[in-house]
């Protein structure tokens, strides 16, 4: 049990730590990603969706940002208040403001363009000058009241700690990105805040105001834990790690530490970033149970919980809210046929599925989670976008007919955030490397540039629409490296070229590694051909309710009515057929019928349909 006096001795003493001591010496990482400058997008249907994005963030007024937090803070503002989530009378007003700090420093970061810069510069000056009326560090669009009652009440006020964890990670991503030292200031009062409130509760009070079993939890805490653990390892302040442990449930930790599926029911975004804390604390502290919390919450998620594309959230088995009743939670393992509402798959869980993903593959190196990222980035977050507008959905719903619901530029939701963010990442998680390996994880137009072998890496494709990638290296000297290729699960094989003469290597086993360690000399080239065909992921309680791939791509159907198949599976697939491959359009023959498909995430207004399902009667 915690004691509250402990809080105390470790804010004091530089010295104490809960559990393990932290072996700074040691990395658990295998292999580690490039630094966000040394890669770069190339132009292409991808970089596009990243331009969308950015002209969305360049609209944003950054006096209208500021507003709420200048209010709360009772200094002037003549702006006009935002609207939908970021109004004055919504409880997580500000939490845009976290994103938005987020992905522009990222941006900022990459392509140092002068408006994002000086909009970025402004927002952290301004509030600087917020949290400075505060005297104690905090900071918040929302008045610190919020606070007390969720400390009483436990409900009552909209979820203040995920709120103020996307203000905390937006100042720790400025610092980060563009070493802007009143941002790390800002952070550290306000962790300071948090300190001084969490040191005059008791033990009691911090275990329930943690517990977030009931839907939509109100006093969800976001990811207070994973950007805390993030701060320690810049600021090695034991204080920080000793908070960063108090948002570590042991409720939720411990089932999983033993294996044991306690999914089912939990709102889904409020627990999977937990998990994802829990990975940054294994990073620093090596504690077995976190590690293994994580592995076994992934293998639970993805084997139990997920639909055909990765994602996951829907229906609450028992629904006490009006959300519960149709979106945002997990509900009984490996029952999914009964949950295809038009509010799944929300694309906040999609973002943070994602991530959980690329921390796990550092670790372990091994290709099922590249396997899993990618199957996740095409189907389930290329799609929330539309690739017209640029504009976000809430929610992905897989079921038939569906249309996907975009949120307007005044909803600020919490999608209308994480997508944003996740948008100016998309150079992120291609490559990862270690001392003498290069991993390719993603078939997207980029260059990598891996500084410490002084060597660059072009990859050019029109995948996955196109199943062939070229890579050229680039190099001042001959170079040794082994360069690693993912061989996806989809994969039916896959035809290597290397200076145009045709490699024989077993590339057979799925979810793998293609090999190629030579000495590189610059300008070799590298080709690869995937081969595509049609094939089935059906539902775990239904194997005649299913989805349908091309190689990497989930199709949908564009359809206004129910998708309702006769005959068998392996008929079906017999009755596939591409009608043009570089627009990515598909046929099936069924029943007299005569279906059009297309990749999910080309569907944009369109009605459509993902999971058909045969009924032979």
């Amino acid at each position: 049990m915690r004691k509250n006096i402990l809080i105390f001795m470790m804010i004091l003493s530089p010295l104490y730590f809960w559990g393990q001591h932290p072996t700074d010496n040691m990395d658990v990482r295998k292999v580690f990603p490039f630094h966000n400058t040394d890669v770069t997008l190339k132009n292409s249907w991808l970089k596009q969706r990243e331009e969308l994005n950015i002209t969305f963030l360049k609209s944003l007024d950054p006096d209208r940002l500021l507003h709420n937090f200048r209010i709360t803070a009772k200094l002037p503002s003549d702006a006009i208040p935002l609207e939908g989530w970021e109004s004055p009378k919504i409880g997580l007003r500000g939490h845009f403001v976290g994103h938005y700090l987020s992905a522009v420093s990222n941006l900022v970061e990459k392509y140092k363009d002068p408006l994002l810069t000086k909009h970025l510069n402004y927002m952290i000056d301004e509030l600087y000058k917020c949290q400075q009326v505060s005297k104690n560090g905090y900071l918040s669009a929302f008045p610190d009241k919020d606070f007390e009652i969720l400390e009483t009440k436990f409900s009552g006020v909209w979820a203040p700690y995920y709120t103020y964890h996307k203000i905390m990670q937006g100042m720790l991503d400025v610092y980060i990105h563009t070493n802007n030292k009143k941002a790390y200031d800002i952070l550290s009062g306000m962790t300071d805040y948090v300190i001084n409130r969490m040191s005059k509760l008791s033990n009691k009070t911090i275990e329930r105001m943690i517990y977030t079993v009931e839907a939509n939890p109100q006093n969800e805490m976001g990811a207070m834990n994973e950007v805390l653990y993030k701060l320690y390892q810049i600021s090695k302040a034991p204080k920080h790690l000793a908070l960063a442990k108090l948002f570590d449930p042991d409720w939720f930790a411990d089932p999983l530490y033993k294996n044991e599926d306690i999914l089912s029911g939990l709102h889904s975004n409020t627990h999977l970033v937990l998990v994802n804390g829990f990975a940054q604390r294994y990073a620093i502290t090596k504690e077995k149970k976190y590690h293994d919390a994580v592995i076994n919450f992934w293998n639970i998620l993805t084997n139990h919980h997920i639909y055909a594309n990765g994602t996951s959230s829907g229906p609450r088995p028992n629904a006490t809210t009006k959300t519960s009743v149709t979106a945002e939670h997990w509900g009984e393992p490996d029952h999914l046929c009964n949950t295809l509402t038009k509010e799944i798959a929300e694309s906040c869980v999609s973002h943070n599925t994602q991530k959980l993903c690329s921390y796990i593959f550092t670790w372990t190196a091994n290709p099922q989670y590249a396997d899993s990222y990618m199957n996740t980035f095409y189907n389930a977050v290329l799609p929330a976008q539309s690739s017209h507008s640029g504009s976000y959905i809430y929610h992905l719903p897989l079921g038939s007919p569906r249309n996907k619901k975009y949120l307007k530029d005044n909803d600020f939701a919490c999608c209308s955030g994480s997508c944003a963010e996740a948008y100016t990442q998309l150079n992120s998680n291609i490559y990862y490397h270690n001392d003498s390996i290069l991993y390719v994880n993603l078939y997207i137009p980029s260059i990598v540039k891996w500084r410490q072998k002084d060597i660059q890496l072009e990859q050019n494709s029109y995948f996955p629409k196109d199943s062939t990638i070229n890579f050229t290296v680039s190099t001042k000297r001959k170079s040794q490296f082994i360069l690693k290729l993912l061989l996806p699960s989809w994969s039916k094989g896959v035809d290597v070229y290397v200076n145009e003469k045709k490699q024989h290597i077993n590339t057979a086993s799925a979810a793998s590694y293609l090999e190629l360690n030579r000495i590189w000399r610059d300008q070799d080239n590298i080709r690869l051909v995937f081969h595509y065909d049609f094939h089935l992921k059906p539902m775990p309680d239904n194997p005649n309710t299913f989805a349908i791939y091309y190689g990497p791509m989930l199709l949908a159907f564009e359809s206004k009515s129910e998708v309702i198949l006769k005959g068998e599976t392996k008929e079906i697939l017999k009755n596939l057929s591409v009608s043009d491959l570089k627009k990515a359009t598909f046929q099936l023959t069924n029943n007299n019928k005569n279906y059009q498909l297309r990749p999910l995430y080309d569907i944009d207004n369109q009605s459509y349909g993902v999971y058909a399902t045969i009924k032979n009667y």
